[in-house]
């Protein structure tokens, strides 16, 4: 069927999960799936059978309490309690559009056969998904090791009736929409509750999340850098494919030549300039914006790797007959790369900011503050306040989750990555660089009009028509707080073919 994804062992990426979220696909479990998750099950329950040895988690506590044995007739009872005691989320609630990528991600890491589980139980979780019932997870609650635990445990509650969902547009007792739905709650057989609960879908979904967007503002950065340049009747020289090809970081290549085919055509770009060189925040655009994309770039492998991992524990290996403990869960690969990803997209912010100064600084011909009659008219003063605060939040949230570290568990997990902390916060940085470059824009489409009757490339002028349909010229000043807000409305409504981002 062309409205569903299979899930299967075929390699999951970046760019796939936004395809099946952005047309809406149905999930559905493969037979290889199917066969590998049943098969894994019956194993599982012959060696609880066969065997009276405890194995960590299916037959004993958890955590420091690994060495309590539990006898089998109370394993399911084990597994609930497992849920129920974990979910100690507060804080904000997890946007719903991860938690989709999160509920996509669970599903995908239980399939491949390692991790005991019912198949109707991720059945269940692929219903969730297929009808839109979002369980209400919390921000704060994971140490980022031993899984993303309370999160996790969130997700979890709503297939045994407990906990709230977000289902068409209401929140609802999952009880309830088990009810609606006509489901019965979930009886966890051993080790379920800790399948579910072990993992790194919390971490992952938001990286996933943040790395898709991410994509697109850095696409967005070059060209707003480049409005700007144009604006600030800036050089063209320095992005001269010679000098890159002499410092060949992809990123920066990339970035230098995005940068000239977007000036194309410019009869600004062209005309013959009084200054010799460009304040670094123009003429550094390439070697700035390029190590951001190239940090991008090694984010996307980490998690590349990471959704098409198992990172549950103990893992179930049938056809060698060992079940091991082992430590998959652990966050810190996703805690680093979060923390990479939030010092790059902080970073073409900070960039982006020094744009805006430069261009409302009332020189190369620009009147002060990017308006007529400056002094009755602040024009694009306080703007800038707004971005270099911003800015600077940014550099604060670019601090590293990942060198932290907080004995838990009573010495058990003594050391944890963070990386849920990374991940929020990351989240957090993409959203103010989202702000910072729609001020930017609001500046650069401001400055270029003191450049009539020159015109810039078709392609940007295309653009500024387009946003100037939103954001009308500022001649007077007026409450730009609403221009601010149509112009982030703008950058995240403008859509981008995957083909552009490569």
């Amino acid at each position: 069927m062309e409205n569903t994804h299979y899930i299967s062992s075929d390699v999951l990426s970046i760019e796939k999960i936004q395809h099946i979220i952005s047309n809406n696909l149905i999930l559905s479990l493969s037979e290889e799936a199917k066969i590998n998750i049943e098969k894994c099950r019956v194993y599982l329950d012959q060696k609880m059978q066969l065997n009276d040895a405890p194995i960590y988690g299916i037959n004993t506590g958890f955590g420091s309490l690994c060495n309590v044995k539990i006898s089998n007739e109370n394993l399911s009872q084990l597994q609930e309690n497992l849920v129920k005691s974990h979910a100690c989320g507060t804080g904000e609630e997890v946007p719903q559009e991860i938690v989709k990528i999160l509920l996509l991600l669970k599903i995908q890491s239980l399939s491949y056969g390692y991790s005991g589980v019912q198949l109707l139980t991720v059945e269940r979780l692929i219903d969730f998904y297929n009808q839109d019932i979002s369980p209400v997870i919390y921000t704060q609650g994971s140490l980022g090791a031993s899984g993303d635990l309370a999160p996790l445990a969130h997700l979890s509650l709503p297939l045994l009736g407990e906990g709230e969902v977000w289902h068409q547009s209401q929140k609802k007792q999952a009880k309830d929409i088990l009810h609606e739905f006509g489901w019965e709650p979930i009886v966890l057989q051993s080790k379920e509750g800790l399948a579910l609960l072990n993992g790194t879908q919390f971490m992952s979904a938001y990286g996933v999340y943040i790395l898709i967007k991410s994509s697109k503002f850095s696409w967005l950065a070059d060209l707003i850098g480049a409005i700007s340049l144009e604006g600030f009747d800036g050089r063209k020289e320095p992005f001269n494919e010679l000098i890159h090809y002499i410092r060949p970081h992809k990123g920066q290549i990339v970035t230098a030549k995005r940068v000239v085919d977007f000036l194309e055509g410019s009869q600004i770009i062209e005309q013959q300039k009084e200054h010799v060189q460009d304040p670094y925040s123009f003429r550094c655009i390439p070697q700035v914006h390029g190590a951001s994309k190239d940090a991008i770039d090694y984010a996307k492998r980490v998690f590349k790797t990471e959704i098409n991992s198992v990172t549950d524990n103990p893992n179930i290996f049938r056809e060698s007959d060992q079940i091991i403990s082992g430590g998959n869960f652990h966050g810190q690969p996703l805690a680093l790369a979060l923390d990479f990803l939030a010092i790059a997209l902080s970073e073409l912010g900070s960039i982006s900011e020094r744009r805006t100064y430069q261009l409302i600084s009332g020189t190369r011909g620009l009147p002060a503050f990017l308006i007529d009659n400056p002094g009755l008219n602040s024009g694009f003063m306080i703007p800038q306040y707004t971005a270099a605060s911003i800015a600077s939040q940014n550099k604060q949230l670019a601090t590293p989750a990942s060198v932290d570290s907080i004995v838990s568990s009573n010495g058990q997990e003594d050391h944890v990555s963070m990386g849920a902390n990374a991940a929020t916060k990351c989240l957090r940085v993409m959203e103010n660089l989202e702000r910072i470059l729609a001020i930017e824009m609001m500046n650069a489409s401001q400055a270029i009009e003191f450049r009539r009757p020159l015109q810039s490339s078709e392609f940007i002028e295309m653009f500024l028509k387009s946003y100037r349909e939103e954001v009308p010229l500022v001649k007077e000043d007026r409450i730009l707080h609403y221009d601010i807000q149509k112009s982030i409305a703008f950058l995240n409504s403008f859509m981008l073919d995957d083909s552009v981002l490569e």
